[in-house]
């Protein structure tokens, strides 16, 4: 389904179609690369992952621009740097086991889907979760599964994670998301409302440690993130 150099006619005039593979490694090369993203696997996953297939087509052009974009129902696909920033922090193993709160466009999930053997991802936005779901089927990404629900309270069934990344900002960790944790896992999301700060979150055997690293901005979480 990606992109390449084709040359199409529509009437006098020849249109050649944007070279995706050429943008997207400009983008790894100029945006992550040369910033702090280093670990090969990231890297390569975000080589590969045609991200302009995740968005809208009135914004296509803008697909590997080092920005946010919109992606309708008040949402947005997040920069590049930092779909490739928190899949770092988690530091995966072999086979890990992820949930992600927040599908969205479905890019992060594509992603992760690179660097992990399972994917569980929860969409609070029922038309955004079955996009996201019919766009990874066709891309082929059978070890993603996509919830249309409230990620709040996480996806306890198939739990204990090996990471778990939050996509939206709730002013407060929820609990039940370290509570799914796996011993020596990360969490990883932003936290704050007007300021969020991304947060790092680490169970160990004795307890949770906790790092705060960069100022970002998110949209806020939703459903009972909101009614605490």
């Amino acid at each position: 389904m990606d992109g390449s150099d084709q040359t199409s006619t529509s009437g006098s005039r020849a249109q050649v179609s944007p070279d995706w593979e050429a943008q997207r490694q400009l983008m790894v090369e100029t945006q992550l690369r040369a910033r702090d993203i280093t670990a090969p696997a990231v890297l390569l996953a975000m080589a590969h992952v045609p991200r302009h297939l995740f968005v809208p087509e009135r914004v296509r052009a803008m697909a590997y621009n080092d920005h946010p974009l919109p992606i309708g129902y008040e949402q947005t696909i997040s920069q590049p740097y930092i779909v490739a920033y928190m899949t770092q922090l988690l530091d995966l193993p072999p086979n890990a086991r992820v949930l992600e709160v927040g599908t969205g466009s479905g890019y992060q999930s594509g992603v992760l889907a690179e660097v992990a053997a399972e994917v569980y991802t929860i969409e609070i936005v029922p038309e955004l979760a079955d996009r996201s779901a019919s766009i990874l089927a066709e891309l082929g990404y059978e070890n993603v599964r996509v919830k249309a629900g409230d990620g709040y309270l996480g996806w306890p069934e198939h739990a204990p994670f090996d990471g778990i990344m939050v996509t939206a900002a709730p002013d407060h960790v929820p609990q039940s998301l370290i509570e799914q944790l796996a011993v020596g896992a990360t969490l990883v999301l932003p936290v704050g409302q007007d300021f969020q700060v991304m947060t790092i979150l680490t169970k160990t055997e004795v307890g949770v440690t906790t790092e705060r690293t960069i100022p970002v901005r998110f949209v806020p979480m939703t459903g009972r993130a909101l009614a605490r």
